[in-house]
Order: C-alpha cells, then structure tokens, then sequence
C-alpha cells in the first residue's frame, strides 16, 4: 500500500494518482439535501433527478434511450419501467423509477433517506439516477 505522502510524491513526478485520487466522492445527502435536514426526501430526490434526466438529454427528444441512461439502468430496467415499449423513458417515466428506487432505499418507510440508507444496495441504485 502506498502512503499518502509518496503518492503526492509520485504525482508530482508523473508517476502515480494524483491528489485528486484521494478526494472523496461527496456523498447523495451532501449534493442533494437542500433543506439540510441531513436526509433526502423524494421531492429533492425527483428535483436532483429532473435536472439529471434534463443533462443527459443530448438529443432534446425529451427521452432517454439505453446510450442517454449511461449505465444507470440496465436494459432490463428500462424495459420494465417503460409501458410504451418504446425503448426510451420520457421525464415521467424515469421519474416513476426513481419514486420506486427512493421507497425501496427507504425500509424505515421514514419518507427519508439518510447517508446510511444510501449506501445500502438500494440506496446505491438510487443514487445512480440522482447524478
């Protein structure tokens, strides 16, 4: 393993992660919690989700297909989450997923999910269509 120290090190020299490897990812509550009551609830979730879908929307078809999703449902998710069989999801579809994902990462059944949920299976699956 090596030490934080020689890695910046090894960085500066061109030969190793940089600083930047170190960072930690923020976690879903930090990006998405903006009532910083340190949960998520599903309005925040479908807001952080809207603005994604709105992202990853390249074509501006107000759609997303298999290539737009980025891995963030596999192709037998979208075909269960899309009744029209159209092999895209509009706005509301991907919104109905996400309200789905959100009450499954939620056992507590609390209307919240906190950090600790997120990092549950559930929660990670979840948080894939929030960023």
């Amino acid at each position: 393993m090596i030490s934080r120290r020689n890695a910046i090190v090894a960085a500066i020299a061109g030969l190793g992660p940089t600083r930047a490897a170190f960072a930690k990812k923020p976690s879903p509550v930090a990006l998405f919690d903006t009532d910083n009551d340190g949960t998520v609830d599903l309005a925040e979730a479908k807001k952080a989700a809207s603005d994604l879908f709105d992202k990853l929307d390249h074509d501006k078809d107000d759609t997303l297909d298999i290539k737009e999703l980025q891995g963030r449902l596999s192709r037998k998710d979208l075909g269960a989450a899309d009744p029209d069989n159209d092999k895209t999801l509009t706005k509301d579809e991907y919104l109905a997923v996400v309200e789905k994902r959100f009450k499954a990462a939620d056992p507590d059944n609390d209307g919240t999910v906190s950090a600790a949920e997120f990092r549950t299976t559930s929660g990670q699956a979840l948080a894939r269509l929030l960023h």
